[in-house]
């Protein structure tokens, strides 16, 4: 779903990535995971590239079904003290994004995720053209797990490639959780 800019108003940014490199806007740090953690065989490379219109996230690899594989993803904790953050009063997060055609995905947890396979996610519609893309909060469905994410509790936000053989090349230049219009 495509929003316009004007909807990034009063709403809680989680990176621009424009402060320092793997930090994000909420003092939290980005962290790489693949499904080599489980003996799969992905690769991934990621970090900060700058654009002439600013600087972006990139996420970059190889997602492999080997050994049971599948993924690669970045994870962003949500708060610094390990505690959750209450995002109850927005709808949804909104992306600026692009990147090589792929399954993408935004995954939610809670602390009643406390299994590795468990997360609530949504697809992410990604093209090769910069655009901003709109991820209601009712489109996460849980995988592992039954009902919906608490949305005064989440813990982390990830980027994921996940599920068919493909090369992975996702960029990000903007995150935050918008509000309800």
């Amino acid at each position: 779903m495509m929003v316009s800019s004007a909807a990034w108003g009063a709403d809680l940014l989680i990176d621009d990535f424009g402060g320092e490199p793997g930090v994000s806007a909420l003092g939290t740090r980005w962290q790489g995971f693949t499904d080599r953690v489980m003996g799969g065989r992905s690769d991934m490379q990621a970090g900060r590239v700058e654009h002439p219109d600013g600087p972006a996230l990139q996420m970059r690899g190889e997602v492999r079904l080997d050994n049971n594989g599948g993924f690669i993803q970045l994870r962003l904790p949500l708060d610094a003290a390990g505690k959750t953050l209450d995002a109850a009063r927005f709808s949804g997060v909104l992306l600026t994004l692009r990147g090589a055609p792929g399954a993408y995905f935004l995954h939610l947890r809670t602390p009643d995720c406390r299994r590795p396979w468990q997360y609530y996610r949504a697809a992410l519609d990604v093209t090769q053209d910069w655009r901003e893309v709109f991820v209601p909060f009712d489109a996460f469905e849980g995988v592992s797990i039954r009902g919906v994410p608490d949305l005064a509790r989440l813990r982390s936000l990830a980027l994921v490639a996940y599920g068919e053989v493909f090369t992975a090349d996702l960029e990000v230049r903007r995150i935050a959780f918008v509000a309800a219009e």
